[in-house]
């Protein structure tokens, strides 16, 4: 991950959601270190953190590799080592994170003369981005971008991950600015954010029919219904979310009931709903 651009609250954050859920961890009492590994070269383990894993006192170590990197075991024992050092007794857990496009071929161990060594290795093409899609909140959506995308268009996946974390961040900015953080990041480790920077100009320009997110969002249920005019029944709630997602593409009122067929009075009154929800 790349520290230098971002916080340290941000790889906190990163870090935990990857323990919980990629790992399945039970993790808390987290405590970022810094860690420097100064040699002839600098070099910095991606991420250490002093916490508790399972009610135990622990330090968990994650690296993010974007590529197969045949020297990654003596990596991990170089890393391992100097963790050792500074902390003589917690017990240390270290995983790799893989997230390149090639298949995996690194190796999870040493086995040489008098010296035997091992870490985790994840591979995420084996993780589906619908398991994490599904949980449907914004720890476990900002996730999903380093997962295997199972032949689905990268754009459409995207394009859905932003509107539903705008969706469930509401009107709170601060919130919805730091998972975008995340997203960014991530997608940058899986060389994906001049893709992510696409989808954005897209979802400010692109009326909401058009996006590609449409059918994935229809598969998971969130979108279902939409434009079709086919509101018979119960308008709440999946109206209300309707019209808040389209209304973050900048849709006119006058456009989102003509697309719905309902009368521009149903949408105000719903648009007056959610605000008055945000405030309150």
């Amino acid at each position: 991950m790349k520290k230098d651009i971002i916080s340290k609250d941000i790889i906190e954050a990163i870090a935990q959601d990857i323990a919980t859920y990629l790992l399945h961890l039970d993790i808390s009492e987290i405590e970022f270190v810094q860690q420097e590994l100064l040699r002839v070269e600098k070099r910095e383990a991606d991420t250490v953190l002093l916490c508790k894993i399972n009610g135990e006192q622990a330090i968990l170590h994650l690296e993010i590799q974007n590529n197969n990197d045949p020297t990654m075991p003596h990596r991990m024992l170089r890393y391992y080592n100097d963790i050792r050092l500074k902390y003589r007794t917690r017990p240390i857990h270290q995983y790799v994170i893989y997230i390149g496009k090639d298949a995996i071929s690194m190796a999870h161990k040493l086995d040489e003369p008098h010296l035997q060594f091992e870490y985790n290795l994840l591979d995420m093409h084996q993780i589906d981005c619908e398991t994490l899609l599904k949980l449907d909140n914004p720890d476990a959506l900002v996730l999903a971008v380093l997962c295997d995308f199972k032949g689905q268009d990268e754009k459409e996946v995207l394009a859905y991950i932003i509107q539903r974390l705008k969706h469930l961040t509401g009107e709170n900015n601060h919130q919805h600015g730091h998972y975008m953080l995340m997203l960014e990041t991530l997608s940058e480790n899986r060389e994906l954010k001049h893709t992510l920077e696409e989808v954005e100009t897209m979802l400010r320009e692109t009326s909401l029919q058009d996006l590609p997110s449409y059918n994935i969002g229809h598969k998971f249920g969130k979108l279902e219904g939409m434009l079709e005019g086919k509101l018979e029944g119960k308008l709440e709630g999946k109206l209300e979310t309707i019209i808040e997602m389209m209304a973050f593409v900048d849709m006119p009122i006058e456009e989102v009931a003509e697309k719905l067929n309902v009368p521009v009075e149903v949408v105000l009154n719903h648009l007056n709903k959610i605000k008055n929800q945000h405030i309150h």
